[in-house]
């Protein structure tokens, strides 16, 4: 008899900044493997348009709008998903701010609040709420998108890098208290992956050419090469991983 460990029939999955990119594919990926899932970003037509996509590949999914960086928005899809489906298994943090791309020293009020609302309190809050609704049912999948620039900060991406520094040690101090309540959380930390919010690094030729030159594989990724970690992290085959922050980037930190 076969078992797969990757099958998500069943289960409640929600995913943030999933209109595009990485959190796109991750979506996208999880309703294959049998997830429903909730594709969230802060526009509703965005969503929809994914969540469209997947129902028409055989899968199940629904659109539901909200911006981390808005407490009474993370309050209002969780009244959602409560009042619909009762639970939820799987939160994919993947949500993200970098409004600012310049020098450290030039850092404005507004990028930094802005930064730190999205990607370090909403993520917070986020897992918090989630926490309380696996916590019911006494299991549940945690993933929190950071980034290689958490080990390593970016250039001209200080106070970005920053907080996805903060995002891994929330990772593991959820992991520590919330493991002994069956909810396992872990994260991802992207290399750098072909996205619309990474346009900044690809337009700057000389950036990029050196990234190549510290990348082994010798490329970026595509953003489908970030949701297979995800999906082993979230399923059966990672039964037993918990505050494990999962590097994938091609070499570039070795």
């Amino acid at each position: 008899m076969t078992t797969n460990l990757f099958n998500l029939s069943g289960k409640i999955a929600l995913v943030t900044g999933a209109s595009r990119g990485i959190g796109e594919e991750i979506a996208k990926l999880l309703a294959e493997q049998g997830a429903h899932v909730i594709v969230s970003s802060r526009k509703l037509g965005d969503c929809e348009t994914v969540a469209r996509g997947i129902r028409e590949s055989g899968g199940s999914a629904e659109a539901y709008p909200c911006h981390v960086g808005r407490l009474d928005d993370i309050q209002g899809v969780f009244q959602h998903i409560r009042s619909k489906h009762g639970r939820l298994d799987i939160l994919v943090n993947n949500a993200a701010a970098n409004p600012y791309f310049g020098h450290i020293l030039d850092t404005d009020l507004s990028s930094f609040e802005k930064t730190v609302e999205v990607n370090l309190r909403g993520y917070f809050f986020m897992s918090v709420e989630a926490g309380k609704l696996m916590r019911e049912h006494g299991s549940g999948a945690i993933v929190n998108t950071a980034s290689v620039n958490a080990l390593q900060p970016g250039d001209k991406q200080g106070i970005y890098s920053i907080t996805k520094a903060a995002v891994v040690n929330m990772t593991r101090a959820f992991a520590k208290e919330c493991g002994p309540l069956g909810i396992r959380v872990n994260a991802l930390l992207p290399g750098l992956t072909k996205t619309k919010f990474a346009g900044a690094l690809f337009e700057d030729q000389a950036m990029y050419e050196s990234w190549m030159t510290k990348i082994p594989l010798r490329r970026h990724a595509e953003p489908r090469e970030m949701a297979g970690t995800v999906l082993y992290l979230v399923s059966d085959a990672a039964s037993y991983t918990n505050g494990e922050c999962i590097v994938v980037d091609g070499g570039l930190t070795i």
